[in-house]
């Protein structure tokens, strides 16, 4: 099975998923029709949010997103497979440079993990103040940024702080965590999820052998994607439902 077949397989299912939690878009329209581009996410425990907006952004253009994900994925049997067929790539500046030279659209979560495995009582928050690494690639590539948002992801699963998880994570990197869904199940809350999606951001330019240059760019870029991110969240919270 290929990938174009794998998507239609899957399609109906994760249709099925959007209806369950009257996903929408706001913004999709910034979107580009065709050419790179690269979407920034939040991450949440449930991490299928992601696959939601990927989803309608095939059904509204017709164009896929390549995801970045965790090396973790393959680690597990048979899901690092599937996430490849899917074309899913591990997350590295390598292989995000190969798919914006090939004007693939990109979607990455800089939280990474740490920022997926925050408990409840920090829900809403975005951890990224140490992640550059998306700036100077798009720098580099020349690539728009588009922000997403989808803050109530965060609400699909009840998160418990732990100290004992926290310090497996950071000591062997296992995401161990205790959440729950409806009631005490695994089953994701039937919450209305929204990504507020925003226009394109330019990134500065990047100019070859100017180290000191280009770093200062990349966190004044920076700051204002934080800054960016942080209204749309605080928008995506006072409009839901």
């Amino acid at each position: 099975m290929n990938r174009d077949e794998l998507i239609q397989t899957v399609m109906p299912l994760l249709r099925a998923a959007r209806s369950y939690h009257r996903h929408e878009v706001v913004g999709l329209e910034h979107v580009p029709k065709d050419g790179r581009a690269l979407i920034i996410v939040n991450h949440s425990l449930a991490t299928y949010d992601i696959v939601l907006l990927m989803v309608a952004i095939y059904d509204d253009l017709k164009r896929m997103p390549r995801p970045l994900i965790d090396r973790l994925f393959f680690k597990v049997p048979f899901l690092g497979d599937l996430a490849t067929l899917f074309g899913a790539v591990k997350g590295s500046q390598g292989g995000a440079e190969s798919l914006l030279d090939e004007d693939e659209i990109v979607t990455v979560a800089p939280g990474g993990m740490r920022e997926a495995l925050r408990p409840s009582t920090q829900r809403y928050q975005i951890r990224w103040e140490r992640r550059m690494g998306f700036v100077k690639l798009a720098m580099r590539k020349k690539s728009p940024i588009l922000l997403a948002a989808c803050p109530k992801a965060d609400d699909l699963y009840e998160i418990y702080p732990s100290h004992m998880t926290k310090w497996i994570y950071q000591k062997f990197r296992v995401p161990i965590f205790f959440a729950r869904g409806i009631g005490p199940t695994p089953i994701p809350r039937p919450v209305k999820l929204v990504h507020y999606l925003s226009e394109p951001m330019v990134p500065p330019e990047w100019i070859e052998d100017d180290d000191d240059g280009n770093d200062q760019r990349a966190k004044t870029f920076h700051k204002k994607l934080i800054k960016r991110m942080h209204a749309l969240i605080a928008d995506a919270i006072q409009h839901r439902d």
